[in-house]
């Protein structure tokens, strides 16, 4: 064993007593409020606490409408203020557990298989699990989709994302004919070679890249991870299609000279998993949120994060600086419901990706996002597509699309999200906006402090 494995083995031990003697403790409040759930969180706090919780959080699919976090020192307190997606206070059934347990001793072992991950093929439980990175082109996932049809294998789910030119994407498949995960060596190197020959085309030889998972893996926590791996924040990578300055997020980071904190500032439409993402980029940079403040009751929301590096600094540079502010915008835009929402939900069988976004294809649509999901024996999809040439979608396309994939089964949906961006204005502060009681707790307590 190395030093690096020993040392790591030390660190699991001592962080698994930590939490043993100081065991989470999560509240789930229906009486406080009539219109929301509050769900208090207090534990040992450790890198990573405020990540695991609000992925939780996601993944049971509530709207975090306010947040207040405070971890500095050796304990971590959260209030998150809750609905369901249809705007409902939330049962406490699961939810404190879940929680729980993400920050209990058990859930070492997938942070610990998260750091000892490597590039290669790795069969997990039911499936194998394909990453793919490049260049973005239109037609380009009808291409991977026919590729992994062509050599027998099903896809069973998946996450496409696009950004700025770049595309990334989770894949998970198993044998067309067995239902198994795929573990041949021989038939896993052809698939990879394959990928790699799509994903590079004629303009993208160097940074195309295809790899498998090693053990279990978040989806959208991945794919935040492979698209800041590849520099999709970027500017100087931008195309013609890229967001205009007015679409842009609103983001400010400064320094608190007196508190050694840098403040990051941001404003930006509303919309499910926005605090998920904004907490995944800053963990992914090497930030640790000591106070935060988190207000989405409106079309618009607004965070106010206190985060110094990991090494206990602030930010330092006008350079890095200028980073956090493009990482940080990047990672709402990747999300962004660009283009026409259509849903997919029919019977599955194998090669319907493939048939479904070649017709895409065929008619000069191009996908910005998608999401593959199977349940039981549906297919349940969502495809945001554009037209490939950049103009407007035509009504008469999408009319054609549907009457060729099925009416009964692609149908066009409204996005409720898809609102318009926030026009630009001056230097914006959380601070300064807020000022009832339960929003000034964090000022209260003598911790932060607005820096205005």
């Amino acid at each position: 064993m190395d030093y690096w494995s020993s040392s790591l083995a030390v660190d699991e031990e001592f962080e698994k007593l930590a939490i043993r003697m100081n065991p989470p403790r999560v509240t789930v409040d229906n009486d406080t409020s009539s219109k929301v759930t509050l769900i208090k969180v207090d534990s040992a706090n450790r890198r990573g606490s405020l990540l695991e919780v609000v992925q939780v959080l996601t993944d049971l699919d509530l709207i975090i409408r306010r947040a207040y976090i405070s971890s500095d020192g050796e304990w971590f307190m959260d209030v998150f203020h809750v609905t369901d997606k249809h705007g409902n206070k939330v049962s406490e059934d699961d939810v404190a557990e879940r929680i729980e347990e993400s920050l209990g001793p058990r859930a070492y072992n997938y942070r610990f298989q998260s750091l000892t991950r490597s590039v290669g093929f790795q069969s997990a439980a039911e499936h194998t699990t394909i990453e793919l990175t490049g260049r973005d082109r239109p037609g380009l996932l009808s291409e991977v989709f026919a590729v992994l049809a062509d050599l027998k294998c099903n896809v069973v789910a998946a996450g496409v994302w696009t950004h700025n030119s770049r595309m990334a994407s989770v894949v998970y498949i198993n044998d067309e004919s067995t239902g198994l995960p795929i573990d041949d060596t021989e038939r896993l190197t052809r698939i990879k070679q394959l990928l790699l020959y799509v994903l590079k085309g004629d303009r993208d030889k160097k940074s195309a890249n295809t790899a498998v998972s090693v053990g279990s893996t978040h989806k959208e926590r991945r794919l935040h991870q492979m698209m800041y791996a590849d520099r999709d924040y970027d500017m100087n990578d931008m195309d013609g299609r890229s967001t205009s300055v007015r679409g842009k997020p609103l983001v400010t980071v400064e320094n608190c000279v007196d508190k050694g904190y840098t403040v990051v500032n941001l404003r930006c439409p509303d919309r499910p998993k926005l605090l998920f993402d904004t907490v995944c980029t800053l963990t992914d940079m090497q930030y640790v949120v000591y106070h935060a403040t988190v207000i989405a009751e409106g079309p618009e929301a607004y965070q106010e994060y206190y985060i110094r590096h990991v090494d206990g600094s602030p930010i330092s540079s006008e350079a890095e600086r200028d980073r956090v502010i493009h990482c940080l915008e990047a990672a709402i835009k990747r999300r962004s419901s660009e283009g026409i929402r259509l849903e997919l939900c029919s019977d599955d069988r194998v090669g319907l990706l493939s048939d479904v976004t070649r017709i895409f294809r065929e008619n000069g649509l191009s996908v910005t996002r998608a999401e593959v999901t199977t349940r039981g024996s549906q297919a349940v999809n969502v495809f945001y597509v554009a037209d490939a040439s950049g103009d407007q979608v035509k009504t008469e396309t999408i009319e054609a699309v549907r009457k060729e994939i099925g009416l009964t089964i692609l149908h066009v949906k409204e996005d409720a999200y898809a609102v318009s961006p926030p026009q630009e204005s001056g230097r914006f502060s959380l601070g300064n906006i807020f000022r009832s009681r339960s929003e000034k707790f964090l000022y209260n307590l003598g911790l932060i402090k607005s820096c205005s």
